[in-house]
């Protein structure tokens, strides 16, 4: 049962001095970041809100979240965009490789040297490989992602040079979450469903995902890991729209879809490690260790695994999830925080799990 709820004017001599003064401190941030000796200078992720930490904040979308209750465990408990109550993955494991606390999205307009030169977030919640998802959730797309990307290289280059802005692009790791909502969302909830059957569509999906992989492979990247699918049948949205009865149990075709479309997933990341050169791409399986997490959540410290903390907890998110909701006293006792994302300490116990995946990269390249 869920638990109760509550709730300038400048002399001539400053103006040329000053921007000197900032270029090189910006070039001395970006040289830091390549001379500490990490095998990964910085990390760059593309993709949905699994990864998203604020993008949305600067988009006309109404797939946003950067007002209460999100953030509530989110230090200062202040929302920031990150569609949880605390911190997404993006930022756990950027924290575990010593690298930064916090990513920041690229959006953000006060964006400073440092946080360039050690990476920053493209993501974009509601971000799909089906061009039908974005047009329904008006999200950055993946190319556009890309684009913002190579934005990003020609600031990188003007600060530090060619030499030293292709070290920090190829010894980078990449990070790519995308496909639940073309399953949770675009597949089901809209034609889709009748122009493809599941294993056409997970191939499309696949296909999409190989395409946007040699894309970042031709800007640089190197070390790339890609996340599977979370659960989309057993997040509390996926149980209220296709699950079962009452009782609300997990959507099964939502999930044998997600499972067809990790299984091509791994046969392109398989053939893109044979056939392009230097390319390291690793499958990081968020479904499996999440499906754990639903299926004994006791040994985790859970009790809530069918609702969400916010509102009823069965369709409430983004803008649904809002400072008129009520929520849960404690979100560590919820695996999910709104119907479709998880809790902070969910998430804190997902990359738990795929460091090891992720680790693997680390020393792909070596200088």
């Amino acid at each position: 049962m869920k638990g109760n709820k509550n709730m300038a004017s400048m002399g001539s001599s400053g103006f040329l001095i000053i921007p000197w003064l900032l270029l090189a401190e910006s070039a001395a941030l970006f040289s830091a970041g390549v001379s500490s000796g990490k095998s990964t200078p910085a990390v760059f992720v593309f993709g949905d809100s699994i990864l998203d930490t604020g993008n949305n904040n600067y988009l006309p979308t109404l797939s946003k979240c950067n007002f209460p209750p999100y953030g509530r465990n989110f230090p200062g408990g202040k929302p920031t965009g990150r569609f949880t109550d605390g911190k997404v993955i993006s930022d756990l494991i950027a924290g575990d490789l010593g690298i930064k606390d916090l990513l920041p999205p690229y959006l953000d307009p006060n964006l400073g040297a440092q946080d360039l030169s050690t990476g920053v977030a493209f993501a974009s919640g509601g971000c799909g490989f089906d061009p039908e998802t974005i047009k329904t959730l008006m999200a950055l797309s993946i190319p556009t992602q890309l684009i913002l990307f190579q934005e990003y290289k020609d600031k990188l280059k003007a600060n530090v040079g060619e030499q030293r802005s292709d070290d920090i692009i190829n010894r980078s790791l990449y990070l790519l979450s995308s496909g639940n909502n073309d399953i949770g969302s675009t597949y089901f909830l809209t034609n889709r469903h009748l122009e493809y059957d599941m294993t056409s569509y997970a191939a499309f999906l696949a296909t999409q995902a190989s395409e946007s992989l040699v894309e970042l492979y031709k800007l640089g990247a190197r070390k790339i890991g890609v996340f599977s699918t979370l659960v989309p049948g057993c997040v509390p949205q996926g149980r209220t729209v296709g699950g079962g009865g009452r009782e609300r149990e997990c959507a099964e075709d939502f999930n044998e879809l997600a499972r067809l479309y990790n299984g091509k997933l791994i046969s392109e990341i398989e053939y893109l490690n044979d056939h392009l050169p230097g390319l390291k791409i690793v499958f990081v399986d968020l479904y499996g260790p999440l499906l754990g997490i639903i299926q004994d959540p006791q040994r985790y410290g859970f009790v809530d695994v069918k609702d969400g903390c916010c509102g009823t907890g069965e369709l409430e998110f983004a803008v649904l999830c809002n400072q008129l909701s009520s929520t849960c006293i404690n979100a560590s006792n919820y695996i999910f925080w709104d119907s479709v994302h998880l809790t902070e300490k969910a998430y804190k116990i997902l990359t738990s799990e795929i460091m090891k995946d992720i680790n693997k990269l680390q020393n792909e390249i070596k200088c």
